[in-house]
């Protein structure tokens, strides 16, 4: 497996404001993302989540590490019980009423992709590819709709 990151950038149709609330507000959050028991863009805050297929759940465990408001957000991403760590990033660009989102998650070589295809590059790819282009868009468009 690489030890390249996972870069993924979309443009979205909505101002920088509404992405980083959709990005940062738990309530929000869990409309199009995943069920955070709590959530705080407070770097050093902790959060937990359970996601995977219906035949297998991972326990998600994660730290923020970098806040800037409207512009960056980080976090630290491992699995309970299993060998790895990585870190996500979001980061915004306003492009006039649009947002130019970049998700960088690297590290995803530490992860045992070999035993288990839920960690492979692979799998990762199209599941940041399903949450920004599909869930988060779809969320932001009923949201902020445009015109």
């Amino acid at each position: 497996m690489s030890n390249s990151p996972l870069v993924i950038e979309r443009t979205l149709n909505a101002p920088v404001k509404a992405v980083w609330e959709a990005i940062t507000d738990n309530d929000k959050m869990k409309q199009w993302y995943f069920q955070l028991p709590a959530f705080e863009p407070v770097v050093g805050f902790e959060f937990s989540f359970e996601a995977g297929s219906p035949e297998k759940k991972y326990t998600h465990l994660c730290k923020i590490t970098a806040v800037e408001p409207g512009k960056k957000l980080s976090y630290t991403w491992r699995y309970e019980n299993y060998p790895g760590n990585s870190e996500v990033t979001w980061e915004l660009f306003p492009e006039g009423s649009k947002t130019r989102l970049k998700l960088t998650h690297t590290g995803l070589d530490s992860f045992p992709g070999k035993q288990d295809p839920a960690f492979d590059v692979e799998s990762f790819t199209k599941g940041w590819t399903y949450i920004l282009g599909t869930s988060l868009t779809d969320f932001l468009a009923k949201e902020s709709p445009v015109g």
